[in-house]
Order: structure tokens, then sequence, then C-alpha cells
């Protein structure tokens, strides 16, 4: 059976939790393949709300196996107390598979992330600091720390001194802060060793061995398009690769076994952090968005920018990661607003500039040029056929399928597992 993707289209915070967990009963197994505990998953199941950070949204289906790859950054003690949470709420977590390859993130990932992000002062990036930066640039400079290291008392030790050898030397004379020591962390981490072990396994080998017996497997991206290392508003981006192309290197599924990528877009725009954004208000609108919405970071605790509907970074999403459908979201935040501008192009240097210009500096001086829409104020989140939705609410979603290039095959009515309207299967 082939693989799906299923990814972020924005900036992240657009809703895939949703997504993956309405697929959670149709899939075999479901795969996070890059990031780390900076991104977060809401899934509303009843009257229950579950907040992930590294489980795969699919842990809570309880026929599926939920994977974390190896190009996922782990911290331990985050991974093993979301896993007592859920566990305490009644969710087996006991068909979790955990990639011997995945890097893990230690206290001096986490300190180092703090004080560089404080030293950059106003020229600061954003970052959650969780140590995936960090963690992701060891993996690069080949000193990290895997998982399969745990169990190698003598391997783990050359490793902590080997890395603590330069950033204690950069925490003390750069930074003036109190190195790190080497017993602590690796005591810290040996107790980690057994607690995690029943988890680990060959997942490349694990998912090969599924597709070939006919199994569905869902890849699952954290953050967004546009804060990829690669393809997004850099440097104010992750570490990592959350577009389609990460999907094959962080979970060692090849790219020839895709046969399909969701790109989850919200019906507005939202980012976390700094950097451009062109759509941005600053006013009662991106407030009500904002509000209404709740556009509250699930990790970060940090309210969200909020702004409206970027059909170029859409067109952007579908170009980078070969998009075969979206999944809109929060259609219904946009209730009660008599118009609702989507912005169509923009304006740089005095020109009109039909796609998201390859130039950061022009980027950041893109103006949205915007065209508005009559806006709907009939409640929405009962609708579960496209017919079910006000003809302007209709209207708003042809033609925001109509300028991204590709369908929107479902569409998020509230926040509810079934408050979703599916046009066109997803599987």
């Amino acid at each position: 059976m082939p693989a799906l993707v299923l990814l972020g289209a924005q900036w992240g915070d657009e809703g895939k939790g949703k997504a993956t967990d309405i697929l959670g009963d149709r899939v075999d197994y479901v795969v996070r393949y890059q990031g780390g505990n900076n991104a977060g998953h809401t899934v509303v199941i009843g009257d229950q709300k579950y907040a992930l950070h590294l489980l795969p949204s699919g842990i809570l289906s309880p026929n599926v196996v939920p994977v974390i790859g190896n190009g996922v950054v782990i911290d331990p003690s985050v991974l093993l107390q979301e896993i007592r949470g859920l566990n305490e709420r009644g969710i087996d977590t006991s068909k979790l598979k955990i990639s011997t390859n995945a890097h893990l993130i230690t206290p001096y990932h986490r300190t180092i992330d703090k004080v560089s992000e404080r030293f950059l002062g106003n020229s600061k990036i954003g970052t959650t600091g969780r140590g995936i930066g960090p963690a992701y640039a060891d993996k690069i400079n080949r000193i990290g720390i895997r998982v399969q290291d745990l169990f190698d008392p003598s391997i783990l030790r050359q490793k902590i001194e080997a890395a603590l050898r330069d950033k204690n030397q950069v925490l003390i004379k750069v930074f003036n802060r109190k190195g790190i020591e080497v017993e602590d962390v690796l005591n810290e981490y040996l107790g980690y060793a057994e607690l995690l072990k029943p988890y680990v396994a060959d997942t490349v080998l694990l998912l090969d061995q599924a597709l070939k017996a006919g199994k569905n497997v869902l890849l699952e991206g954290s953050q967004g398009t546009l804060l990829d290392v690669d393809h997004g508003t850099y440097p104010f981006v992750t570490s990592s690769n959350p577009t389609a192309g990460g999907a094959s290197t962080g979970s060692g599924i090849g790219p020839t076994k895709i046969t399909r990528v969701i790109g989850i877009v919200k019906a507005y725009t939202t980012r976390v952090g700094s950097g451009p954004f062109p759509t941005e208000l600053f006013d009662e609108d991106g407030e009500r968005l904002r509000t209404i919405g709740g556009e509250i970071g699930v990790t970060t605790g940090r309210a969200r920018r909020c702004g409206w509907y970027d059909a170029p970074i859409a067109r952007y999403a579908v170009r980078v990661n070969g998009l075969t459908d979206f999944f809109l979201t929060k259609l219904d935040v946009l209730t009660g607003w008599e118009q609702i501008p989507v912005c169509v192009a923009y304006e740089i240097d005095g020109e009109r500039v039909e796609e998201l210009p390859s130039s950061q500096s022009d980027f950041h001086h893109a103006k949205p040029i915007y065209e508005y829409l009559p806006g709907w104020s009939e409640d929405i989140s009962k609708a579960r056929k496209l017919e079910d939705l006000p003809a302007n609410a209709r209207a708003y979603v042809k033609f925001l399928e109509e300028i991204s290039g590709a369908p929107m095959s479902a569409i998020g009515v509230g926040p509810g597992r079934t408050e979703t309207i599916v046009v066109r299967d997803l599987i």
C-alpha cells in the first residue's frame, strides 16, 4: 500500500492533529518524521482535549501503531512525561515505537538554546528554547547522541564528554555561565535507558515490512512549510524539514512509496515567533481571530500572530510539497464577518507579484493585495456536507480552492473529531 504524508501548508499550527486523528481509524501506522517538542498538536475527542508534543497523533487511536521516526529529536524527560500523562488518562501507549537512530536533546542543548537566543537581543529568531536547534546542529556536526547510545554506557560517556569539551568552553567564556558536569548528564540519561527500551525498534525495517504487508502508513509532519529550514522564511525557521521531502528522510520510506501529500491549511493565517508575515493584522480583526480561534501555542503558550488567508503561500506549499489535497481547517472561526479579505498577490516595490518571492528581502517588504468576499453569519458547526454550508461559505471555499492550486478535500467546521466535511476521501 502507498504511504500518505500530512503536513502544514503555512507556518504551522494549522490543525494537523485534528486531521491526523480523523484519519487515525483508517491507517495502521502514524509516523512523526521530524521536529521535537517545540511543536504541538491539540486533538479533541468528545469532551476530552489532548495536547501532544512529541507523540504522533495516532497514539489516541487504539488500532494504530504510533512511530517516532529517525528524523525527530527527542527530549527523553518530555517524552516520558507525555507517555505517563496519557497512561493516567487511560490511553494505551504500549504500541509506541521509537527509532534507534532518532537523536536526543540533552540539558546542554536546552541551555545553549536559551542563552544564545537571549544573546541575539532584537535579532532573536523566536526559538522555543527547548534545545531543538542545538540538537540538530550536533546531528549535522556528527557529534549527536542517538537513542541507541543509551544502551552502551561507554559510547554514551564518550559522546557526552566530547560534546561538553567544547560546549562548556562556550558557556563559560562566551556566556559567562556555569559549565555542565559530564556525570550529571550521563547518570540522568542512563536512567532513561530502561524506561525507553520497550519502545525502541528498527523503525525503518518495521515500516517497510508494514507497507509490503499492505498496511496504510501516515507520515505526520510538525510545524509547517514556511518553517522548513530549506524552504521556509529563513532564518526564522525550525531546524528540520517539515516539507514532504523530509517525510522520506525522517522515516526511511522511499519517495516512490508516497502517493498522496495532504497539506493542512487554515482558513486564515497564523504564525508564532519572529519573521515576515504579509497579511498580519494589528487591529480588532486580528484580536478577534486570535480570541475566537483560540490562537495560543499548544507547546509555548505564546499568542499567535494572526492575519488573513494568503494564497501565494498556499500555492508555494503546493509547489514545494507536491500537494495533492488541502484540508481546510477552522472555517467556523470566520463566521460573523461581513466581508473577508483574501490575499491573492503582493505588491513589492510598486509591482504586483503573484508568487512567493525567492528573495527574503522582497518578502519582508511584500504588501498584500486583497480581494474581498462576502461573509456569513450562520452557525456552520453542524455542517457535514458541502451543501450544508451557507452559500457565501461555499463560495469562500471554492475561491480558495481555485487560487490555491489543489482541491479542498476536507473542511474543518469546528474543533471536534466529527466537525468535518469530507468532500473527497483522503485515503
